[in-house]
C-alpha cells in the first residue's frame, strides 16, 4: 500500500470513528466521569468494525505504531500516526479531532476505576488477587488475617452458598483481621442468579462400602477403616468415615474387641476396634464389606459376647446417571428425582435416563437442533424433542470411556435466547439484607443491557447507587451484547467486568476460549473498565497443594487483567502466596499488552 492511500485509508477510518460516536444514541445517562470512556469506546469499536491487517503492515515498514495496542486512546493514537504520516510526506499534519482521552489520560482512568472497586494498589504488583470465602471464614478470623498476609486484596462472598448470617460473620472476621494486620480488603458479593442445573438422583439405599487397600500380590497394606460412634453423637474426625451405632453397647467397648456381622451381601465379616477417642471407637477390617442400614452388630470380647446394636444414619447412596455417546436422556420440568437408564442385556437404553433442570424457561425457549451442554462442558447433547413437560437430548459427547452426570451440575444452552431476569427474587432479597455492607455487587447471568439496568435501579431503590457493579460475563448472550452491556453499566460511577472462564467457554466452545477472552479484555480496555481473570487460577494447588504446568502459565496470564480470582481450597492461603510471587515477576516484562523492556540478565556483558 503506497503512503498517499495509506494516509487516506487512516483518515478515512479516523472519521467513520467520530461520525459514529457523535450519532450514538444513549449516551446522555452516562456518568459525568465516564463520558470520556464511553466515547473511546466508540470510536474503538467503529475502528474494530475494519479490516486493518493490510494497513497495519502498511505502517510497521514506515517504522509507525502498527494500531496493535489503540484500544485505551484510539482516536490519540489515529491522530499521532496520521500527524506521523503527513510529516513523511512532507505535510503539515492537518488539523485533528479533538481525542476524548489522551495517552497518559487513559491510564489514569483504568488505574483510578481499578482503584475504586479494588482498593490501592499493593507496593509490590499492579494486579490485587481476590479470594472466595469457604463456609470455614465465618468461624475463622486466623484463615483471613493469614490470606490478607499474604496477599488478598478483595474477600469474594458467593451468595449461592450459605446464608446472611453467615456472610456477616464472614464480613465481621475480615474487620478483625484487618485490625490485627494493618491490611485492608474489599469485599465483593456475587448474587446466585438464575439456577441452571440437574435436580436431584434417586437415591438407591443406605449403605457404605469398607474396603481395604491391598498391594501387587494381593497383601492388605491398609485395612478398611471407619470410626463408629453412639446414636446422636458427632463425628470426632473426617480421616475416615463415621457410622452410628444404636444402643448403649459401644460405650462398653475397648481396643482388642470384635465385632460380628453379614453385610448386604450376605457375606460374614468380622471387624476389630483397634482405638478408643472419647466416644468413638476406630475399626477396621481386612475383607470389604457393604454396610447398610440396620445391619446387625454383635461385640465380642475373648469369645464372649458383649451385646448388639444396629447400624443407623447411614447416608443414603446417590449414584450418578452413567451416559455414552449416542444415548438418549430426557430433562424434566417436573423436579421429580431423576432416574438412570433401564438397559437390556447388551446395554442399550430401553427406557433413557432422566433428570430435572432446574429453569423453567427453558422448556418454553429450547427448540429442536439446539445444543445442550451439562458438567461444565463434560458431556455435550443435541436437543430432539421438546414439549414444554420434557427436552429430549441425544448424548454427543462424552470423555471416551462415557460420563458420569450428578446432582447439581450446571447445564448450558448456548444456542438458545432466555428472556429471563438475571435478577431473581432471592437476588434482591440478598441485596436488601446485604445493602452497605459490601463494596461491589457481581450480577451473575447478565444477558442483555436490560438485566444492568435493573441492578442499577434496585441499587438506587436501596440508597447505595455508588456500589460497585461486576458483570459477569459467562455466557454466549452476554459476549454477543456486551458493547451495548458496558454502555449501560457506564451510567454507574464504578464498574467492573468478570471474565468468567468456566461457563464461558462451554457456551462458545473451548476452541474459541482463548480469542473470546482476549475481545472482551481489549473491549474492557476500550472503556477503562478493569477486568477479574476468573475460573480455576492454580485450581488444583488451592485443593491439592500443588500446580500443574499449564496452571502456572495460565496464572502468569492474568497480569492482563486488574485481578485475578482464585477460588477456595484447603491451600488456599499458599496459593495466595504464589500467585503474588508470580505476578510480582511477570508484571516488570508485561503491562497489559504491552512489554516492558527491563535488562534481562542473560544479555548483560551481550549475553556472551
Amino acid at each position: 500500500m503506497d503512503a498517499k492511500h495509506l494516509l487516506d485509508h487512516l483518515i478515512w477510518i479516523r472519521r467513520q470513528a467520530v461520525v459514529f460516536a457523535a450519532h450514538y444514541p444513549g449516551l446522555d445517562g452516562v456518568a459525568a466521569t465516564h463520558q470520556a470512556s464511553a466515547y473511546n469506546l466508540l470510536h474503538y469499536l467503529s475502528v474494530r468494525s475494519h479490516e486493518l491487517r493490510e494497513l497495519q503492515l502498511g505502517l510497521i515498514e514506515r517504522g509507525l505504531s502498527s494500531l496493535g495496542i489503540l484500544e485505551s486512546h484510539t482516536l490519540a493514537t489515529l491522530n499521532s500516526v496520521i500527524a506521523a504520516l503527513q510529516c513523511l510526506q512532507g505535510e503539515a499534519p492537518s488539523e485533528a479531532p479533538a481525542a476524548p482521552v489522551s495517552v497518559a489520560a487513559s491510564s489514569e482512568l483504568l488505574e483510578r476505576s481499578t482503584t475504586a472497586l479494588f482498593g490501592l494498589r499493593p507496593a509490590h504488583r499492579d494486579v490485587r488477587i481476590m479470594v472466595t470465602m469457604p463456609s470455614e471464614a465465618a468461624d475463622s478470623q486466623v484463615l483471613i488475617s493469614n490470606l490478607l498476609e499474604t496477599g488478598m486484596d478483595v474477600m469474594r462472598i458467593n451468595c449461592a452458598h450459605d446464608n446472611a448470617d453467615t456472610w456477616q460473620q464472614m464480613i465481621g472476621n475480615l474487620r478483625l483481621a484487618e485490625a490485627s494486620t494493618g491490611k485492608i480488603g474489599k469485599i465483593q458479593l456475587d448474587l446466585a442468579g438464575p439456577k441452571l442445573r440437574t435436580g436431584t438422583i434417586r437415591a438407591v439405599g443406605r449403605i457404605i462400602k469398607l474396603k481395604p487397600l491391598r498391594d501387587l500380590f494381593g497383601h492388605v497394606y491398609m485395612p478398611g477403616r471407619i470410626w463408629l460412634v453412639p446414636e446422636g453423637e458427632d463425628a470426632v474426625a473426617e480421616d475416615f468415615p463415621t457410622l452410628q451405632v444404636s444402643g448403649t453397647v459401644l460405650a462398653e467397648t475397648r481396643p482388642g474387641d470384635y465385632i460380628l456381622l453379614t453385610d448386604a451381601r450376605e457375606a460374614r465379616r468380622e471387624l476389630r476396634i483397634v482405638a478408643k477417642h472419647q466416644h468413638a471407637r476406630l475399626v477396621t477390617t481386612e475383607h470389604t464389606a457393604y454396610l447398610q442400614e440396620n445391619t446387625k452388630l454383635l461385640f465380642e470380647r475373648n469369645d464372649k459376647k458383649l451385646g448388639e446394636g444396629l447400624l443407623i444414619n447411614v447416608h443414603e447412596v446417590t449414584p450418578p446417571l452413567v451416559l455414552q455417546v449416542g444415548d438418549p436422556l430426557l430433562l424434566t420440568r417436573d423436579d421429580a428425582a431423576g432416574m438412570p437408564a433401564v438397559r437390556d442385556a447388551t446395554g442399550v437404553p430401553i427406557q433413557p435416563a432422566r433428570i430435572h433442570c432446574t429453569l423453567d424457561e427453558a422448556f418454553s425457549a429450547v427448540q429442536v437442533g439446539q445444543q445442550v451442554w451439562l458438567d461444565d462442558g463434560k458431556i455435550g447433547g443435541t436437543v430432539e424433542s421438546s414439549d414444554g413437560a420434557m427436552i429430549g437430548l441425544r448424548i454427543t459427547h462424552t470423555s471416551p470411556g462415557g460420563a458420569k452426570l450428578r446432582e447439581e451440575k450446571g447445564i448450558n444452552f448456548p444456542d438458545t435466547v432466555f428472556h429471563t431476569s438475571a435478577l431473581t427474587a432471592k437476588d434482591i432479597a440478598d441485596l436488601e439484607a446485604m445493602a452497605g455492607k459490601v463494596d461491589m455487587v457481581a450480577l451473575s447471568f447478565v444477558r442483555t443491557p436490560q438485566d444492568v439496568a435493573d441492578l442499577q435501579a434496585h441499587l438506587q431503590r436501596l440508597g447505595i447507587p455508588d456500589t460497585g457493579i461486576i458483570l459477569k460475563i459467562e455466557n454466549r448472550a452476554a459476549f454477543e451484547n456486551l458493547p451495548a452491556i458496558l454502555l449501560t453499566a457506564l451510567r454507574s460511577s464504578t464498574v467492573g467486568v468478570m471474565i468468567a472462564r468456566g461457563d464461558l467457554a462451554v457456551e462458545v466452545g473451548f476452541e474459541r476460549l482463548s480469542e473470546v477472552q482476549e475481545e472482551i479484555l481489549w473491549l474492557c480496555e476500550a472503556a477503562h473498565i478493569p477486568v477479574i481473570w476468573a475460573t480455576q487460577i492454580l485450581e488444583s494447588m488451592a485443593k491439592k497443594g500443588a500446580p500443574s504446568r499449564a496452571e502456572i502459565s495460565d496464572a502468569a496470564m492474568s497480569i492482563r487483567a486488574e485481578c485475578a480470582m482464585l477460588n477456595k481450597g484447603p491451600h488456599i492461603v499458599e496459593t495466595v502466596r504464589f500467585l503474588d510471587g508470580i505476578m510480582q515477576r511477570m508484571e516488570s516484562h508485561y503491562h497489559k499488552r504491552r512489554l516492558m523492556m527491563r535488562p534481562l540478565n542473560v544479555c548483560r556483558n551481550g549475553g556472551l
